[in-house]
């Protein structure tokens, strides 16, 4: 699918970048798109730019995805937060069960509003997160503060990696890899600081 993508970025011109734009929206935004290629397809759009194929500067392009990315992420969080319960309660659901909406809770009070930045560099909990924030009661204010910086983060990442590194064959072929890395990275020390934690066990209250 992202073959197919690709190639029809390459023949669109400065339309490309809508059709960037709405599959970034879709992605976060509806249940169904964690099956889209949000990395990848950032990546090859930043190359395709640096090369001029698609005709629009990058200064132009990364707003304009960025403002989908947020969009798309402010639509998952809305469903979460209206019909979410509603979902949950029904024996037939399958994308989003009790289960999944005590496990994003337990994720948020562990690691606090960075959650929905961290999401954002993973393929499908961008596309869950936004829903489970919702669903969770996540307080709207937190979570548009946050859904801004990983939105324009991750946007601006992408792109910029394809725009200057596109003409590397090991980054080209192993963004994938390199994002997830990148989100372990950022999560050592909260892992550490759990681990810790565990190992000097729970407080003894004194009298």
């Amino acid at each position: 699918m992202s073959g197919a993508i690709d190639s029809l970025l390459t023949s669109l011109g400065p339309l490309a970048v809508l059709i960037v734009a709405a599959i970034v929206f879709a992605e976060s935004g509806i249940l169904a798109g964690f099956f889209l290629p949000g990395d990848s397809l950032l990546f090859t759009t930043g190359l395709l730019v640096a090369h001029g194929t698609i005709g629009v500067p990058i200064w132009v392009v990364a707003p304009v995805v960025a403002a989908a990315a947020v969009a798309g992420d402010q639509v998952g969080y809305l469903i979460g937060r209206r019909a979410g319960p509603r979902v949950l309660s029904r024996p037939s659901s399958r994308l989003l069960t009790p289960a999944h909406l005590e496990r994003a809770a337990t994720f948020f009070d562990r690691h606090g509003p960075r959650a929905v930045v961290l999401a954002r560099f993973v393929p499908v909990a961008r596309t869950f997160t936004p829903v489970a924030a919702g669903a969770g009661r996540m307080p709207y204010p937190t979570f548009v503060t946050f859904n801004v910086i990983g939105g324009v983060a991750w946007t601006v990442l992408m792109l910029a990696a394809g725009y200057l590194l596109g003409g590397v064959a090991l980054v080209s072929q192993h963004i994938e890899l390199i994002t997830l890395g990148v989100v372990a990275v950022s999560l050592l020390p909260a892992a550490v600081s759990v681990v810790r934690g565990r190992a000097r066990g729970p407080r003894v209250p004194q009298h």
